[in-house]
């Protein structure tokens, strides 16, 4: 008896049994299993005669469920001397009721004669709280919570797992990516709770759509996936226009009424179009890009495409170079000339973005704006042309420049914040700095954008519109947002003194500014005969070939100085 139990109090079997552990030693030579007090009420049996030898006990165990004490002991490795091992498993317990109860066995094993176990003591106790916890964690890091289907990182585990497979035995797999049409609109018309029930529902009906042998998961909020095993191209689109039919046929029955929806579907048959998992993933969503430009509701399935890939292969060297000229600082900055129309002196200077490799050439103009902007990274340049813009002019007090700001940036508050922070340390550069935004970033929210070219005046900045004449700004909305200056789309421009349709546009534009008293300026002028007209119809400023190209020159330096640099 223990120290305890000879005090008066409890013995071990009974701490055992208050604690709900059971203790066991088992002969693994004899196979004799032997049981503290108490195991009976801990196991929850009333007979213990048919758990008196491993082989018993092994038969109330649930094989399907977790790993049993024998394989436990038998994947442990001996601690230090070859003689002793530490052991734990969980498994299910079969009661003679066949109700089932989760136990947590751990304990040491004793080796004889050769290192092989042939004595294991160790103790039990129920866990079925914290198996049905833990459980429901898994099915939590595993299932979607609004389907109850995998979600996306147990597709792309069930995808990779595939893909390994389909390629080790040579064989064919499929890849179906869809998703909800016009899922914001049916949220904007029912509201999130409907929305919901939408989602469900479709998943329910694709679910029902697919093969015993396929996987089928939510990967994001309005887009589903499929993994067909064993899956030829001809299986891939009769799979796929299998699942647009299942939910297209009827709508969706609602608390809000019956609700039309459809599902657009891409597709990719592996490895045959896709060798690796992020291969099958980009093409999927390809294919899925290609579908919805073709009608929503329908299916397409990868196509191989040069231009693609190509402008892919563009994309990781533009990007590559552009982060590079950033974290190098390798960005410069270009000055192209705007002349007084009536004077033809410099009035301003716009500023344009110059990108170099390490090797000294120059990165092609025209192509850093677009690919920074699909790339997004066109926030970075923008910031890091400002810092620029700014150093000029604090450097040359007679400057006047403008600098072009992307409608990425021109709408984030956080580029403002930036330019705020700019002005406000160097005092008297804002009032220096013409501010250029596209048309289409000025109209895209009116109501911010008005609110942008406050705070910019509020800085002394001046606001010009670029590209005027290319959106769709209206008289009344042109008056609204305030705007200094508007220069005038060189499409329209180039033309003038060949079409008669290009300068009644241009014309009218230079009108429509002069009676809001708002500033013109005409770009890509190309000779004098334009610039005549120009300056003739209340043009107040030239931009082009005419008047001067863009060069990393500073002519207003003092040994440089042009006639004037005067502000607008």
């Amino acid at each position: 008896m223990s120290e305890i139990g000879a005090t008066g109090g409890p013995d071990a079997g009974e701490i055992l049994r208050i604690v709900g552990e059971a203790a066991y030693e088992w002969q693994l030579d004899t196979d004799r299993l032997s049981w503290s007090p108490h195991a009976a009420a801990v196991l929850g049996i009333a007979d213990m005669a048919p758990l008196a030898t491993g082989a018993g006990f092994a038969r109330a165990i649930d094989a399907t469920g977790g790993v049993s004490r024998l394989d436990a002991i038998q994947a442990s490795k001996p601690r230090q001397a070859a003689d002793v091992g530490i052991y734990e498993a969980q498994y299910a317990f079969k009661r003679p009721d066949g109700s089932t109860t989760w136990l947590e066995d751990t304990g040491r094993w004793f080796a004889g004669e050769g290192g092989k176990p042939v004595r294991a003591c160790g103790v039990v106790r129920a866990i079925d709280a914290r198996h049905e916890r833990e459980q429901e964690m898994i099915k939590l890091a595993k299932f979607d919570s609004l389907t109850g289907e995998l979600n996306r990182t147990a597709v792309i585990d069930v995808l990779s797992a595939t893909l390994d497979e389909t390629i080790r035995f040579r064989g064919s797999c499929g890849f179906l990516l869809a998703a909800i049409d016009n899922l914001g609109q049916l949220n904007d018309s029912y509201g999130f709770d409907i929305t919901e029930d939408v989602i469900a529902q479709v998943a329910k009906r694709v679910r029902a759509r697919v093969r015993g042998k396929d996987y089928f998961g939510r990967i994001s909020g309005n887009k589903f996936a499929v993994v067909l095993t064993k899956c030829t191209p001809d299986e891939l689109s009769v799979a796929a226009e299998r699942l647009l039919a299942g939910v297209r046929d009827e709508p969706v029955v609602t608390s809000a009424g019956p609700v039309a929806v459809t599902i657009t579907i891409g597709g990719v048959t592996a490895p045959r179009h896709a060798g690796t998992l992020s291969e099958v993933l980009s093409r999927s969503q390809d294919a899925l890009a290609a579908a919805r430009d073709k009608r929503l509701g329908s299916f397409a399935a990868y196509r191989p495409s040069v231009e693609r890939d190509a402008l892919r292969k563009e994309s990781l060297r533009a990007t590559d170079e552009i982060v590079a000229a950033l974290n190098d600082r390798r960005i410069s900055l270009a000055f192209e000339p705007v002349a007084n129309a009536a004077r033809r002196d410099v009035a301003f200077y716009e500023c344009l973005i110059r990108a170099h490799r390490d090797d000294g050439t120059q990165l092609a103009a025209g192509d850093i704006i677009p690919a920074a902007e699909r790339l997004g990274l066109v926030r970075m340049l923008d910031h890091r042309v400002l810092e620029l813009v700014v150093e000029e002019l604090l450097a040359a007090p007679e400057l006047c420049t403008s600098v072009n700001v992307s409608p990425a940036s021109a709408l984030d508050p956080g580029w403002w914040s930036g330019l705020g922070a700019l002005l406000r340390a160097n005092s008297g550069v804002g009032e220096r700095l013409i501010v250029e935004i596209t048309e289409t970033a000025a109209i895209q929210d009116l109501d911010d954008a008005r609110g942008f070219v406050a705070r910019a005046k509020d800085f002394g900045c001046r606001i010009a519109i670029d590209d005027f004449g290319a959106g769709n700004t209206s008289f009344r909305n042109l008056r609204r947002l305030g705007v200094d200056i508007i220069k005038i789309d060189g499409a329209f421009v180039q033309n003038i003194t060949k079409s008669e349709d290009d300068r009644a546009f241009v014309q009218t534009m230079v009108d429509l500014a002069r009676r809001l008293r708002i500033r013109s300026v005409a770009e890509w002028v190309q000779d004098e005969t334009a610039a005549q007209l120009l300056g003739n119809w209340g043009c107040d400023y030239l931009q082009g070939a005419f008047v001067g190209l863009a060069s990393h020159e500073r002519p207003w330096v003092p040994e440089k100085k042009s006639k004037a640099a005067a502000g607008v």
